[in-house]
Order: C-alpha cells, then sequence, then structure tokens
C-alpha cells in the first residue's frame, strides 16, 4: 500500500535515532506505549537532516499535558500563553507539547493580531500549519522511522531557503518575536530568507516593543551566545531590528566608528571562545554593547558640574535601567556588568594596593578582556592593556619590579616653637 505523499519512509532521509538523545527516545517510546501519538518535532529533526548536531529534541503528542504530567514523575507543566511540558533527565530538559488547533474564537488575541492565550488542541495536521517556518514543521515518528513533511519543508531545506508558514504579515503580528527567529535562523543554518517572508520584518519592527522585556532577554541570549553573535548583529542591522533591542547602541554607531570597532571585536572574540567549548557570560557582550551609550551618559552629567568618578558610576545605573525597558537584565548579570565597567576606571590606577585589588577582583579576568578588547580600537589603550598581559602572568618578583616606585614624600620638620621670655 503506497503511502501519503507527506510520510517520507526510513530509506528516503537522514533521521536516524543514534542521532537522537537517549532522554528523548525515552519519551517518545513511554508515550507510544501509553496508546499516544508522539513525534520529534521541530530543530531536532531540522538539524539531524543539515547534517549538524541537535542540543535540544522537542517532542508534541496528542495527549493533554496532564496526560503527559501522569506519564512522567520528572515533568512539571509550565506556561500560560500555551501549556507545555518539560520533562527532567538530571540537566537534559525535553519539552512536550500537544497538538495544537487552528486559531479560533478558543484562542485569545490583542488588538493587533498577537496571541495571548492559546491551550486549544488538535491534529497533527493542525499543528504543522500552526508551526512558524516549513523547516520546524518536520517529525520523525519512531514507530516506524518516517518523517512527516505536511509544509514542504524538506524541499524548502533543499533550497537552503527559510520559508514562512502561512502569510507572513499575519504570523508575524501573532507573535512578532519571530521576526527575530526568522533573522536568527537564517544566519545560524546559512539559509536565505525567502522573498515574502522577509519583505514585512523592517515594517513591522516596531512590534518588538509590545513583547515583555524579560522574554526579549531570552532571545537575546539565543541571538548572541550561539557562535554566531558577529553575523546576527550585522543581520539585525540591516533588518531594522537592532534599534528595538538595544536602540542606544544603535543611535551611536554611525558616530563613533571606534566604537562599532570595538564591537566586532567583542562579537568575533565570543564566537571563537564558544567554537572553543569556553564559557561565555551573558554579561559580557551587554557591557560591550553598552560602552559607548555609558561614556556619553557620563560626558553629559560631567558638563553639568559632576566629577569624572561621580558622573561615572552614577550613569552605570541610568544605562542600565534605560535600556531594561527594551531587553530586560537580570541583577546577576547587570553586577557582574557594573563591575567590568568600575574596573575600566581602575585598571589605569597602577600603583601600591590598588594594583593587587584589582588584580584579586573576582571580575579581574572579564574586565581585562573587555580591556583588551578596547585596546585594539583605541591605540592610547595598548600600553595599560599590555602591562597588565605581563603583569598578571610574572612572579612576584617580577610585578614587585613592575609597580612604579613611590616617590618618598619629605617629611617637614616641625619647627620648634620659640622660647618666650
Amino acid at each position: 500500500m503506497k503511502q501519503p505523499d507527506h510520510i517520507i519512509p526510513r530509506d528516503q532521509h537522514t533521521v536516524s535515532r543514534k542521532d537522537i538523545s537517549d532522554s528523548a527516545l525515552k519519551v517518545l517510546y513511554r508515550l507510544n506505549k501509553a496508546g499516544y501519538d508522539a513525534f520529534l518535532v521541530g530543530g531536532g529533526v531540522r538539524d539531524i537532516l543539515l547534517g549538524l548536531n541537535p542540543k535540544d529534541f522537542d517532542i508534541t503528542t496528542n495527549a493533554t499535558p496532564e496526560q503527559i504530567r501522569a506519564l512522567f514523575r520528572n515533568s512539571r507543566i509550565i506556561g500560560r500563553r500555551f501549556k507545555l511540558v518539560h520533562i527532567m533527565f538530571g540537566r537534559e530538559v525535553i519539552e512536550v507539547a500537544t497538538f495544537r488547533a487552528h486559531c479560533d474564537s478558543n484562542i485569545q488575541q490583542a488588538k493587533d493580531g498577537m496571541i495571548l492565550r492559546d491551550n486549544v488542541y488538535g491534529t497533527i495536521e493542525e499543528d504543522a500549519e500552526r508551526r512558524d517556518f516549513t523547516i520546524n514543521a518536520l517529525y520523525y515518528n519512531v514507530r516506524d522511522f518516517s518523517v512527516h513533511d505536511y509544509c514542504n519543508g524538506l524541499t524548502d531545506l533543499r533550497k537552503r531557503q527559510l520559508r514562512m508558514i502561512g502569510d507572513p504579515e499575519t504570523r508575524y503580528k501573532e507573535d512578532p518575536v519571530r521576526m527575530l527567529r526568522a533573522v536568527r535562523l537564517a544566519t545560524k543554518l546559512g539559509l536565505t530568507i525567502e522573498e515574502k517572508t522577509l519583505e514585512p520584518i523592517s515594517r513591522l519592527a516596531h512590534l518588538l516593543e509590545q513583547i515583555p522585556a524579560a522574554r526579549l532577554f531570552e532571545e537575546y541570549r539565543k541571538m548572541f551566545l550561539a557562535g554566531k553573535g558577529e553575523a546576527m548583529f550585522e543581520a539585525l542591522q540591516t533588518h531594522g531590528l537592532l534599534s528595538k533591542l538595544f536602540p542606544a547602541t544603535e543611535q551611536l554607531l554611525a558616530a563613533h566608528p571606534d566604537f562599532e570597532s570595538f564591537i566586532q571585536a567583542a562579537l568575533e572574540n565570543t564566537d571563537k571562545r564558544i567554537a572553543s567549548d569556553n564559557t561565555v557570560n551573558p554579561a559580557f557582550l551587554i557591557a560591550v554593547f553598552l560602552w559607548q551609550p555609558l561614556l556619553e551618559r557620563a560626558h553629559q552629567l560631567e558638563t553639568k558640574g559632576h566629577s569624572y568618578n561621580d558622573a561615572f558610576f552614577k550613569s552605570m545605573g541610568l544605562t542600565l535601567a534605560e535600556q531594561s525597558q527594551f531587553i530586560s537584565i537580570p541583577k546577576r548579570y547587570s553586577l557582574v556588568i557594573r563591575d567590568i565597567w568600575a574596573q575600566q576606571i581602575r585598571l589605569p590606577q597602577r600603583h601600591g594596593k590598588k594594583v593587587w585589588s584589582v588584580l584579586n577582583h573576582p571580575r579581574f579576568r572579564a574586565a581585562y578582556d573587555f580591556l583588551v578588547l578596547r585596546a585594539e580600537s583605541d591605540p592610547s589603550l595598548r600600553e595599560i592593556a599590555d602591562w597588565w598581559t605581563k603583569f598578571q602572568d610574572a612572579d612576584k618578583a617580577e610585578q614587585q619590579a613592575m609597580l612604579p616606585k613611590n616617590r618618598r614624600r619629605k617629611v617637614k620638620r616641625r619647627r620648634k616653637p620659640k622660647n618666650k621670655d
């Protein structure tokens, strides 16, 4: 019996169980055993077909969140806009969603079309049509090892093309974050954004102003901490999206070429660290992006009579508060940013006890890296950066020899009071 056209048998695709995490397979098998339909879906299938190693494995099923929760003690139901189940296997989390239905009167939407709440369940065919891009609407069935393709996602993968399912403008209005996802996926996977999918992005960029700042922080992490930060920054500029995420940064780029060079150097450095499996703190790039806005604000306060140090330290809080209106910065990261910035004033002061307090500061390495990157676009800082490069690796004797010699102050002798007769 011939299979439907949307079902691709095992011998006609490259998805294999050996490329899927054991935890995801356990979830698929248990749902199937309990009588439910369950499929690996989205990025996990897409990346395997592209020859990549997926980091996340999402599953979709006809079981409701409550039914999934009953099967897995190591799970929890999350989400209000659309309920999901997170199943925990140590540090690995497998996200399971119930098939979504078409938009109807039961789905709560804002006047502009943005979906506010969506807990209406449907069939796998409806679920495919509700997904964002065709290449994310590919389903792997562990029962017969087939791939289900309802939206010609495989064709788009072969074309190296990113195409929206449905009318792009409507889909972006439903969830403006899809514009960021489009640019991020195209950049990450080296795809071309299909013309109709691309056209509304610059025009609808203002819709991102409606998105909670906390959600955009998570999008920031996905965009800049995945190893394609330099290309991502350029793409956001090209499509008019950077100004909705980091408006103060975007505003100052044209007027300060050295600032743009500093950002490019930091992004290139971050991408290299990620490629080498080194850790990257999300705070570091935000500190870079907001450096020139910080300096500009400090200069404004100086002109109003504040001392340089007072203006600089007061501007830290003002700059972070302003940025948090667009992308919220959790306190644990804002404290790191403040430390990195504060050390930029202390690093040039290479005298006595100050040197040791700077060297032993928990954020010294991040602050030093920040200084080195600044020096790449500002030659006046090279001597200081080179000094700290040598100083931190020197032994105690060499370090002592490198410290500037303190000039001995002449002790003024107290004059003896004249004897009064």
